[in-house]
């Protein structure tokens, strides 16, 4: 989709990809499906587990349930509700942890001793990263020749297929990430080279709150152009002009992608870029602007 109204805006022609238009309403039932159906059927008789803030969980209960298997997913008890109540609604076991990558990763631990389930991994995951490049390819086979491609980042796995995609698909064309100000991790490990972990601040885009992975940081250190760090009030101000002008339902973590854009319109000025819409999941009795105006 496109808009004259938020090229105007962004200063380049930006082409989005809606991926909250995407079945599960976000880019994570690509790497999900990927996942799920490579599995043997030994592996598939004991289900999959994984640990997630909402839609890579939505994704894999979905997934799961089309090849008929037990998604048992791990959640924060912070999640939004309206994501919980996704992953709930396609047949997950949804088990509740603290909001911290160690009570997630210790509680999907133990899932995993319990029921022999097989972890698909957020992000940090071969097959996911494989699923996730399919939204890159698909926008570039459609769009033709990019002169950028703008994603957000939080553990890796679309902005590392988008820049895999894109560097075998479009040479020339740069990826960019866009990432929270709050949780500038991948942004801190890009410019130090290592991996830095997050911490637990605060964001409105809660789906971009973890780590770079072992698999995903070393495509992206060496794949990616830049990564664009912005504020609470820049996300919520993209998420409402992309809800008001294109008329797309939007979450905060695919507005960080935008705010990008906006952001660094000096730099990429005239060009023309891709924008990926990671997804729409929004719980709508709490959107972001009633309690910060912008």
């Amino acid at each position: 989709m496109s808009s004259r109204q938020v090229d105007a805006w962004l200063g380049c022609r930006a082409v989005f990809k809606c991926e909250n238009l995407q079945r599960t309403g976000a880019f994570k039932f690509r790497g999900a499906c990927n996942a799920v159906r490579s599995l043997n059927d030994a592996e598939a008789a004991c289900g999959v587990v994984t640990h997630s803030s909402g839609n890579h969980g939505a994704a894999l209960a979905a997934a799961a349930g089309l090849r008929g298997i037990t998604a048992h997913v791990v959640m924060p008890r912070t999640a939004p509700s309206v994501k919980r109540a996704a992953v709930e609604g396609y047949g997950a076991n949804v088990i509740e942890c603290e909001p911290t990558l160690a009570a997630r990763e210790a509680t999907t631990g133990r899932v995993m001793d319990e029921t022999g389930a097989t972890l698909i991994h957020p992000f940090d995951d071969l097959r996911i990263i494989t699923g996730q490049a399919t939204v890159a390819l698909e926008l570039l086979n459609e769009v033709g020749e990019l002169d950028t491609i703008v994603c957000p980042v939080g553990g890796g796995g679309l902005a590392a297929g988008t820049a895999l995609a894109t560097l075998f698909v479009s040479p020339s064309t740069k990826v960019v990430l866009g990432e929270p100000q709050t949780v500038d991790d991948a942004y801190r490990s890009f410019q130090a080279g290592h991996i830095i972990t997050a911490d637990d601040s605060p964001t409105i885009a809660d789906g971009l709150k973890t780590s770079l992975g072992e698999h995903t940081f070393p495509i992206i250190r060496d794949h990616v152009s830049r990564i664009v760090t912005v504020s609470e009030d820049e996300i919520i101000g993209a998420m409402r002009f992309i809800w008001t002008r294109m008329k797309l339902i939007i979450e905060p973590s695919s507005a960080v992608a935008v705010a990008a854009v906006h952001k660094d319109r000096d730099r990429l000025s005239g060009q023309q870029v891709g924008i990926i819409i990671s997804g729409g999941n929004v719980d709508l009795d709490h959107l972001p602007w009633i309690n910060h105006p912008t």
